[in-house]
């Protein structure tokens, strides 16, 4: 009897099995398997001159890392264009002088997803993300390094919601 709850257990272990995929991507790569990502152009009042080209290979970077898909020029099965719609800076956390003491750095990115094996899967929308900073540091000082932390992450909420289906 107890060797039959055994082997009952160990039937039901080996039955029973979960799968990972650790980088987040559900592709199904018999039928998708090349990308186009075009250069993102800068339409923002305010123009950060790196920013685009910057988001645009982050873009890239993470679909090599994180895919097998083959990145092409044209006539991809999968796609993505867009622009940066918004770059601005915002005042937050008046003091007691009526001077903002943090300072708000939000970026917004439109995106144009065309899944072209699957039509139903296109779609156009806006990201964003912002990061705050001291309003006694200069804009210079922190600017690089907030720009590249906002872009890591639209570039995943972008990822997220084009390959990875959470």
């Amino acid at each position: 009897m107890r060797n039959l709850l055994v082997c009952l257990c160990l039937l039901i272990a080996t039955a029973c099995s979960i799968s990972y995929k650790f980088n987040g991507a559900s592709i199904d790569y018999t039928k998708v398997k090349t990308i186009m990502i075009s250069d993102f152009t800068n339409q923002a009042s305010y123009v950060n001159p790196t920013l685009a080209p910057e988001f645009t290979e982050e873009l890239k970077d993470i679909y090599i890392r994180q895919t097998r898909l083959e990145q092409v020029t044209s006539n991809g099965d999968l796609a993505l264009e867009g622009e940066v719609t918004g770059y601005d800076f915002t005042p937050m956390a008046v003091k007691e002088d009526a001077l903002a003491s943090q300072t708000r750095l939000t970026i917004t990115v439109r995106v144009r997803y065309m899944n072209n094996t699957n039509p139903d899967e296109d779609f156009e929308q806006s990201f964003s993300a912002y990061r705050e900073f001291d309003s006694n540091l200069m804009v210079q000082q922190v600017e690089s390094s907030l720009c590249a932390e906002i872009i890591e992450e639209i570039v995943d909420q972008v990822y997220n919601a084009t390959v990875a289906n959470w």
